[in-house]
């Protein structure tokens, strides 16, 4: 029963960290339709977020047998019910490359300088996301206080762009439509780094039974 048990929480590790990477694509696919205006990029975007999807149904699925079947002692318990919230928060990073790429369709005449600052906070999001699932696997309470501290980052990156994309309105009106797109766009990055955050505070949980406040 023991080994059946310790293996369905090696397969949760397993799912976790394959609905990690599929929110890296899907924001791999996001930057790329957004950057280098590849049409595929959208199709492959949209089917990532159909897989996270899944994953999530699957994932909570496993976790819901897993407590109410092998009635987990405290430290397994707050783990299990950490990936139930972390995978909430990955389903909405899907949603939210999604929505970028929706919203990548319509612009077409900004500055390509403006949206490699874009490219840079995506860079910033996917590197706050693979440390907190790390984090969660690793059950390693350093590594996901450092993804807490990264949301400065994304945080500032977010403000110099706007500011960029306030100054572009104010001297390029022709364009405003588009530039207030790609300011959309980058606060669904920032809400992406959010969430990341949000899954380290749930592995400091998991790990250490105290609520980040």
């Amino acid at each position: 029963m023991r080994n059946r048990y310790e293996e369905q929480l090696r397969l949760l590790n397993r799912e976790l960290t394959e609905m990690g990477a599929l929110c890296e694509e899907s924001i791999a696919c996001a930057v790329k339709y957004l950057t280098e205006n590849k049409p595929e990029m959208k199709q492959n975007a949209e089917e990532c977020e159909k897989q996270i999807d899944r994953m999530e149904r699957d994932i909570e699925t496993l976790c819901m047998r897993l407590l109410m079947h092998q009635q987990p002692l405290a430290t397994d318990f707050r783990l299990i019910t950490a990936a139930l919230k972390m995978i909430s928060d990955m389903e909405r990073i899907g949603d939210h490359a999604e929505d970028i790429v929706e919203i990548g369709g319509y612009i077409t005449e900004t500055d390509m300088h403006l949206r490699a600052h874009i490219a840079e906070m995506a860079q910033s999001a996917v590197k706050m996301l693979t440390a907190s699932v790390d984090s969660y696997i690793q059950r390693n309470e350093k590594l996901a206080q450092s993804v807490i501290l990264m949301d400065d980052t994304i945080d500032e990156l977010f403000i110099q762009l706007k500011q960029k994309l306030i100054s572009v309105i104010c001297n390029e009106k022709e364009n405003a439509e588009s530039v207030l797109d790609l300011l959309m766009i980058a606060k669904y990055f920032e809400r992406i780094g959010d969430h990341a955050e949000n899954i380290a505070e749930w592995v400091i949980y998991a790990v250490t039974g105290q609520h980040k406040t």
